[in-house]
């Protein structure tokens, strides 16, 4: 694999992909502990790996030089990411450049949370973008790069109901995107009812199924209630049975993520996207499951 090689031709081969995405820590102590993770990662040998912004595109210097990092000091192929929070058009042309500066031609194009959270309302930069789908445009006006965009397998919160999201999804496509990478997610059935939904609509850029290994009961809790994704309560039982082992809380994680990469892959995803939270271990077992069976 070469380093320029793009998330859409990885995605043409038609064997599935396996990529991982950090979030971009807030101390020098969290940045050795997520190099620590990705140089115990990096022998897996992803397809891609990203680093997001944080909450309310706060990180995002942060963000883009681990990225840039991850471009010139490793093996592996990063996908910038780029949200519209809090930005201008001038700024966000900027930070295309800097990615391709640093040889980085991924972009992952996202219209982002608010500052206060996803339940509070979307209020656009004055010269900024209120939409994923300008973003997507505007990559595409600046170079031959890779775009890919989000997708939501239980309807992003604000969407009137899944067909109109799935429509949303497909004008982002329309526009330039070349995959797309969904929200963790822990019932294959959403999956495949958005990829038929966005099928329905003719269009046949690849959705790549994002998985969020549970490592922390309060921490997932949290994650998928600011998210919107419904946590089974079959699940939560279980991990509040062993939420004070956490070698215990780690192997569920484990056995129910595998399940579901199981039913993904052989219901004909292209691939799989792990939500690492920055740890390996669990990341890796998974990985090391799929590749025994």
């Amino acid at each position: 694999m070469t380093r320029t090689q793009t998330v859409r031709d990885m995605l043409a081969i038609g064997q599935p992909s396996f990529s991982f995405e950090f979030f971009p820590p807030k101390t020098d102590e969290g940045e050795r502990l997520l190099w620590q993770a990705i140089r115990e990662l990096e022998p897996l040998r992803p397809a891609f790996v990203s680093v997001t912004y944080g909450a309310g595109g706060s990180t995002r210097d942060r963000t883009i030089r681990i990225t840039e990092r991850i471009a010139t000091e490793t093996t592996l192929t990063p996908v910038g990411h780029l949200t519209a929070v809090g930005s201008s058009r001038t700024e966000l042309r900027n930070v295309v450049g800097q990615y391709a500066g640093a040889g980085v031609r991924n972009i992952l194009a996202l219209r982002g949370d608010p500052p206060g959270g996803p339940s509070q309302p979307w209020i656009a930069h004055p010269d900024g973008f209120s939409h994923a789908i300008e973003l997507v445009r505007l990559v595409r006006s600046l170079g031959d790069f890779c775009v890919g965009v989000a997708a939501f397998p239980e309807k992003h919160p604000e969407a009137a109901d899944l067909r109109s999201d799935a429509r949303h999804l497909v004008e982002k496509c329309d526009a330039g995107a070349d995959y797309a990478i969904t929200q963790f997610f822990f019932d294959p059935d959403d999956y495949f009812r958005l990829r038929d939904l966005v099928a329905q609509l003719s269009c046949s850029v690849p959705i790549v199924p994002g998985i969020m290994p549970v490592t922390n009961v309060a921490q997932i809790e949290r994650m998928a209630l600011l998210s919107g994704a419904a946590f089974p309560q079959a699940l939560a039982a279980r991990l509040h049975e062993v939420a004070d082992d956490p070698v215990a809380v780690r192997a569920i994680g484990v056995e129910v993520a595998s399940r579901l990469a199981d039913v993904l892959l052989a219901g004909g995803a292209p691939g799989i996207h792990f939500y690492t939270l920055n740890r390996s271990t669990a990341t890796r077992e998974i990985f090391q499951a799929l590749a025994l069976r």
